[in-house]
């Protein structure tokens, strides 16, 4: 089952009303369009950048970054002196998310890992004030269980694609499905976290923690 998260007159009207994406991340959603590579898109942008600014965000994690779209979005949000780590497990999408960046001026705020998000969180040490997960989805269990430790209390954690074209409310056994699922479960029950899930474009978590 495949499904409209938010019906097409309805989303067309909020990408009108905000109006075209700043500097280069008009030119990276007319690349991603070209090239059918996934990207969170404008509004989903928006939002991230919106909740990173919202809670002050210096200290970002970004697991799964692809060549720099959320990225970007979320360095002009952390402001001068913030760093945003990005990572991707292609070469060419690093090369290619440090390319955009410098267009943007915001190289200096970004440190590109190419390889696995988890041995690249491992590497850097410390807390962070948010963190944004767009990984392989049947790895979103482990990602929650490497990433909540590391956020800092008034923190946030927020997961890509938790609707999956409506599937998962549907009895699709695909293991990225199962994994969202299995994720949204932990979220949930996980008291020390306040999550809601956006109906965004696909879906995204949103989780305040509380301590």
């Amino acid at each position: 089952m495949e499904l409209d998260i938010v019906h097409p007159l309805i989303n067309e009207y909020l990408r009108r009303t905000a109006g075209p994406s700043p500097g280069v991340l008009e030119e990276m959603e007319r690349t991603g369009a070209e090239r059918g590579f996934p990207i969170v898109g404008p509004l989903c942008g928006r939002l991230l950048h919106l909740l990173a600014r919202a809670i002050g965000a210096r200290r970002v994690f970004e697991m799964g970054s692809g060549f720099g779209y959320s990225g970007i979005w979320l360095a002009h949000a952390v402001g001068p002196g913030g760093m945003v780590y990005l990572t991707d497990g292609k070469l060419e999408n690093a090369h290619e998310a440090h390319a955009h960046l410098k267009t943007a001026g915001l190289a200096s705020r970004a440190h590109i890992f190419v390889g696995d998000a988890f041995d690249a969180l491992e590497r850097v040490p410390g807390a962070f004030d948010f963190i944004f997960c767009d990984i392989d989805k049947q790895s979103y269990p482990k990602a929650y269980r490497r990433a909540r430790p590391r956020l800092r209390r008034g923190g946030i954690l927020a997961f890509d694609n938790m609707l999956r074209d409506g599937r998962v409310a549907g009895d699709d056994d695909d293991p990225a499905t199962e994994g969202v699922r299995a994720l949204t479960r932990l979220l949930i029950e996980d008291e020390t976290l306040a999550t809601v899930i956006v109906p965004l474009r696909d879906g995204v978590s949103v989780s305040l923690a509380l301590e």
